[in-house]
């Protein structure tokens, strides 16, 4: 009964240039660290075989460093690791994967599946529908129907796409895969990469994203998928595995009263420092509620791997107390005072009024802190 570790979209290389000089390259090193705990946990789990489905590497351009460095993570598992391109890492005529092999960084345990054309191994046969350009529009599973292989072994597909009808819209036009592939071709399980979440297509097709994750979706990244064949023919048992060292949330709060403060300051309290936060926040607040929810952003800032912020759609809206609490006199006390009556009526000019109000009171309470 063949035992595989199925992983795909490691992105190795990635920079998260979006995110700040002194947390990027800390996240791109846990993709490294990731397929260490991969390795553990094959050689752990006494699997097969590793599949990883596509986008070992994020861009043909990483360096030779990073590629031998990469290679070298395998050690940690002897079994077979079954790499396939992906859009990322596709099997150009010159390529990373060709890269690799001229630096002799291959080691004899991990199979390239540069070409589509089936391969035995020890107890299972593998059919790869390997990427040769970043993007087609043809179903490269297609040949899979048609392959023969040897009787008695199960047959594991591996591809790298959008299984069409299942996933977004926007992302099914390239690489397509055929949500029935695995019927039509008498797969025991196909092994998916592209979409970084784990989701279950059927009892036979499985994608199990990136290991450790890259972005703020909640879409189950994270993890690996453990999966048991108990012979040809039998449903394959799946159990997804969590992987990931960091855990990437978005937290969208709307603060209307002042419980709705509270809440999100224990939201932020609970975080811990493996966790990556973008914060958007919309609603209004006094000055008070401004100074505590600065604090709690300050010192969530400092505990948590990297947190951003949008406060853009969040209003400052001082009351009559924080503005008298403020005791701006002279020309300033005039000016609040120009500004509190201007704002008092509607249209733009009230409207702009107030934030401008919202401000001047903003900086004289930054400054009286």
């Amino acid at each position: 009964m063949p035992r595989f570790l199925h992983t795909a979209d490691w992105q190795i290389g990635r920079q998260f240039a979006t995110l700040s000089a002194e947390n990027a390259p800390l996240l791109t090193e846990a993709r490294f660290t990731a397929v260490e705990r991969l390795a553990a946990l094959a050689a752990r789990e006494r699997v097969d075989a590793v599949l990883v489905a596509g986008d070992v590497f994020d861009a043909q351009t990483v360096s030779d460093r990073t590629l031998r460095r990469l290679f070298g993570l395998l050690d940690g598992y002897a079994g077979p690791w079954l790499l396939l391109p992906g859009n990322h890492d596709a099997a150009l005529a010159e390529s990373v994967w060709t890269r690799a092999q001229r630096l002799h960084a291959v080691p004899a345990n991990a199979h390239l599946l540069l070409a589509p054309e089936a391969h035995r191994f020890d107890g299972f046969a593998v059919l790869p529908a390997p990427l040769t350009q970043r993007h087609t529009h043809a179903d490269l599973t297609d040949w899979f129907d048609r392959a023969e292989t040897p009787a008695g072994l199960p047959r594991i597909g591996m591809a790298h796409g959008s299984v069409q009808g299942i996933l977004a819209e926007d992302i099914d036009a390239a690489n397509p895969i055929a949500p029935d592939r695995a019927a039509r071709a008498r797969l025991d399980y196909l092994a998916l990469g592209d979409w970084h979440g784990c989701k279950r297509i059927d009892a036979r097709t499985w994608y199990a994203g990136t290991p450790e994750p890259d972005r703020f979706r909640a879409n189950e990244a994270g993890q690996a998928l453990l999966v048991d064949v108990a012979a040809p023919g039998a449903e394959p048992q799946v159990a997804p595995v969590p992987v990931a060292q960091h855990r990437w949330q978005q937290i969208d709060a709307a603060l209307q009263v002042p419980s709705d403060l509270d809440a999100l300051l224990g939201r932020l309290a609970a975080l811990q420092a493996a966790d990556v936060v973008d914060l958007r926040l919309a609603g209004r607040l006094d000055l008070p509620a401004r100074a505590r929810l600065q604090v709690a952003i300050a010192q969530a800032e400092g505990r948590v791997r990297h947190l951003q912020a949008d406060l853009a759609d969040l209003q400052l809206v001082p009351t009559e107390a924080d503005v008298a609490a403020l005791q701006a006199d002279g020309y300033l006390g005039a000016v609040v005072a120009e500004l509190r009556e201007e704002g008092a009526g509607g249209g733009e000019q009230a409207r702009t009024a107030r934030d401008a109000l919202a401000l001047l009171a903003a900086a004289l309470a930054d400054r009286t802190a």
